[in-house]
C-alpha cells in the first residue's frame, strides 16, 4: 500500500482535493436550501425569541420604549409584535417615564399602538402607581387609555374608577367614570 501511495500520490491528492471540493459544494447547496426553508418559515409564521431586550426609538414620533419580555413573536413581515410576561418602559422626549409590567401585549408598527393586557402594574417617574387589566398606548398621539377599572396612587392620594386617559404631552391624567378619591 505504501508503494502504491508513493507512485500515485499526485492522483490520490487530486482525488482527495476533488472530494473536499465536492463535499463543500454539496454542503453549500444544503445550507442554501436550509436558509431558504428558514426564510419561508419566518416569512409565513414569524419568529419567536425568548428572554429579550428590545428598544424602539423613533425620533419622528418623539417617543422611545424599551421592552424586556420572557417571549416575543414577530410576524413574518415584522409589522406586528406579540410579547408576554413583560416590563415596558415608555420614555417621551419631554416628561416623565412610565414603566408597565403585565402578562401580554401587542405592538403594531403601522398604527404605532401598543396594547397590553392582564394584571398591569405601572409606575411613573413622578412617583405615581397604576393598577389595571388593559391599556392602549398610542405612540403618535403620546396617549395611554383604557375603559376598564383602574386604580391610581400618588404621594398624597389614591383614585379608583373606570377608564383612564393619560396625555404624555401635557402630563395630564383623567379617570373617566365611577371615580372614588381618598386623600391621605
Amino acid at each position: 500500500m505504501g508503494r502504491f501511495l508513493l507512485k500515485h500520490w499526485p492522483m490520490v491528492g487530486l482525488g482527495l482535493l476533488l472530494a473536499v471540493v465536492a463535499a463543500y459544494l454539496i454542503g453549500a447547496k444544503w445550507v442554501g436550501r436550509g436558509a431558504a426553508l428558514l426564510d419561508d418559515v419566518v416569512s409565513r409564521e414569524g419568529i419567536q425569541l425568548n428572554e429579550i431586550h428590545y428598544t424602539q426609538d423613533d425620533p419622528e414620533r418623539g417617543l422611545r420604549w424599551i421592552l424586556d419580555a420572557e417571549s416575543v413573536r414577530f410576524s413574518g413581515d415584522q409589522r406586528f409584535v406579540h410579547f408576554s410576561r413583560f416590563l415596558l418602559t415608555v420614555e417621551p422626549e419631554e416628561g416623565a417615564w412610565v414603566k408597565l409590567k403585565g402578562d401580554e401585549g401587542d405592538y403594531s408598527r403601522d398604527t404605532g399602538e401598543i396594547e397590553i393586557r392582564g394584571a398591569i402594574e405601572g409606575e411613573t417617574g413622578d412617583g405615581y402607581r397604576l393598577l389595571t387589566e388593559h391599556l392602549l398606548i398610542d405612540e403618535g398621539k403620546k396617549t395611554v387609555r383604557t375603559d376598564v377599572p383602574v386604580q391610581l396612587e400618588g404621594p398624597f392620594f389614591s383614585v379608583e374608577g373606570k377608564g383612564l386617559f393619560f396625555d404624555l404631552n401635557q402630563e395630564r391624567v383623567q379617570i373617566l367614570s365611577e371615580v372614588t378619591t381618598h386623600i391621605r
